[in-house]
């Protein structure tokens, strides 16, 4: 595994045992923040442990508040053994880690488990569209969520990045820089 992209890992498996370790009521905004944050990571180095990692943090963002008290100690102790596995370089054991905190989310309500492809695949879709809206093509953004081109397509088209675009640096102004750059008066 590449330093960087461990140490971007290692850094939102912290920042998620650090919210949870302490129950507020802001812990959802502040996971959804981590989730966010990981999805950059995925759009600037493309990588599919990134994904899988970003996947399971949206999974777990959108149960935790539904999870039973013994099953929240076993998600935040399977995170703090990803956590340190991952540092002693033990990919082997931090695999484990990711695949019992798969299992936890999984088993968790029995509406997540019977809707946890789905779940999954609108974490897929969403972070996909995130990736859109960071300049990636369509099939980039699905080939790294595991998604095919079909599933990307229709929330390609509800992305707001050109509008926010055009409202910071409205067309007219874009229209006068090109006319600059080219020498078209």
């Amino acid at each position: 595994m590449d330093t960087e992209i461990k140490k971007e890992i290692l850094y939102d498996l912290h920042k998620t045992i650090e919210i949870l370790q302490v129950p507020e009521t802001k812990d959802l905004e502040e996971l959804k923040t981590i989730s966010d944050h990981s999805i950059e990571d995925i759009a600037v180095h493309k990588d599919l442990e990134l994904v899988s990692v970003t996947v399971l943090l949206y999974s777990i963002y959108k149960i935790v508040s539904t999870m039973q008290p013994d099953d929240y100690q076993e998600l935040l102790s399977a995170l703090q053994s990803a956590e340190k596995s991952l540092q002693q370089n033990n990919l082997g054991r931090y695999n484990s880690s990711l695949k019992r905190l798969y299992s936890i989310v999984r088993r968790t309500d029995t509406a997540v488990q019977e809707h946890l492809q789905d779940v999954m695949q609108a974490a897929r879709i969403k972070k996909g569209t995130a990736l859109l809206q960071r300049g990636l093509s369509i099939g980039q953004a699905a080939g790294l969520m595991g998604l095919s081109n079909w599933d990307l397509q229709p929330y390609a088209g509800r992305t707001t990045a050109l509008e926010q675009h055009d409202e910071i640096y409205p067309a007219q102004k874009r229209m006068a820089q090109a006319r600059h750059v080219f020498g078209v008066r």
